[in-house]
């Protein structure tokens, strides 16, 4: 039988990309003073995949840890909020098994350069945009893989946040009009390129925002390599990663950000080359069928699908935007950066493509 540690799929760290490095004499000292009992040398590696927070696998004598910090150069007062990240996991971890334990938050700037936290590291599977064909799951496998996502989104939306301590973690009230408001703002801000379809679907958003608001916890990018699966089960989720941007809200929003990286295999040479999240795989539903299962599931009116798909294609559109001018301005060398641009204007040019369609699926037929 096949375990975790020695599945093809397993996720494994690497070494640290240059100019990410982090300070190992102060994160000796950090522990010494709020770590004690975890003694032993301390080995610090990166985990490759992922566009925001940088994740490291810190090991420290023979116990594994998994280390969150902002990206380098990232603005820390508006975004990439560790603390925040840090506080949900501690009050969702004692009662949902999916939310990986938190060890410790540290927001004093000059030991790493940045707030950051240390949690559990918990070891699976996690599906990644470019897998190869042999080590991809089949096909059946990957059709209960895709059940086990949509059942988790629906068993975290029923959360009871006042229950776990986070009833004010957002304003429900209005929540589509800020979302709306705040990632425009946020593309503007970090805007290099003219790209018209970006600038239609902006303004479509803002006139087409739902009446008819819900409130749940949600995630706000959840997608398969934010699920660690269990090994040799794969469609088990045992832990649910990336916690920064969740809040309380309209939880259609939450199903939008996840169509909005259902890449279909139809989607045209383009989008399928941006390699958001292999729902291209075989055995996959189709964004359509996600959106109807968790319909099915919930209760959910979606007679606005399109607004909540435009809206998640346009949100990825804007955080592609912010890592592209970072990129551009040399806070970060990371190589994949390079033609990030791209994947904005096709966006740009899915969301252009639903409004004038009014459907989700077969954008280009």
């Amino acid at each position: 039988m096949e375990s975790p540690e020695t599945s093809p799929l397993l996720d494994r760290p690497v070494g640290v990309r240059a100019g990410e490095e982090l300070d190992l004499p102060a994160l000796e000292g950090f522990f010494r003073e709020r770590l004690p009992r975890f003694r032993g040398e301390i080995r610090v590696r990166q985990f490759p995949s992922g566009f925001s927070n940088l994740t490291y696998l810190v090991a420290v004598g023979e116990r594994e840890l998994v280390l969150r910090r902002p990206p380098f150069g990232a603005d820390i007062k508006s975004a990439h909020d560790m603390g925040r990240e840090f506080k949900i996991l501690s009050s969702l971890a004692p009662s949902y098994p999916k939310a990986p334990e938190p060890l410790v938050y540290c927001d004093d700037p000059s030991v790493l350069g940045a707030p950051f936290y240390l949690m559990e590291r918990v070891t699976g599977v996690i599906l990644r945009p470019r897998m190869s064909i042999e080590t991809a799951p089949a096909a059946e496998t990957m059709a209960g893989i895709a059940n086990a996502l949509i059942q988790t989104l629906t068993e975290l939306h029923a959360i009871e946040v006042g229950e776990v301590g986070l009833a004010d973690l957002g304003r429900p009230e209005g929540y589509a009009r800020r979302q709306v408001e705040g990632w425009s703002k946020r593309y503007l801000a970090a805007r290099t390129d003219d790209i018209p379809a970006i600038e239609k679907a902006m303004a479509w958003l803002g006139d087409a925002i739902p009446s008819n608001e819900g409130a749940a916890l949600i995630h706000n990018d959840f997608k398969y390599d934010n699920l660690v699966l269990e090994a040799p089960d794969l469609d088990r989720v045992v832990a649910v990663l990336d916690w920064e941007m969740a809040t309380v809200g309209d939880p259609r929003l939450d199903l939008g950000t996840s169509l909005g990286y259902w890449v279909d295999p139809d989607d045209p040479p383009e989008m399928l080359r941006l390699e958001l999240s292999p729902t291209t795989l075989p055995g996959n539903p189709t964004r359509l069928a996600v959106a109807e299962r968790y319909a099915e599931l919930t209760g959910q009116n979606l007679d606005q699908l399109v607004f909540y798909y435009v809206y998640g294609v346009f949100k990825i559109a804007v955080i592609i935007q912010q890592i592209y001018s970072r990129y551009l301005r040399g806070d970060t060398r990371d190589p994949r950066f390079a033609s990030l641009i791209e994947g904005v204007r096709q966006c740009g040019l899915m969301a252009v493509q639903a409004i004038s369609k009014n459907r989700i699926n077969r954008l280009f037929d």
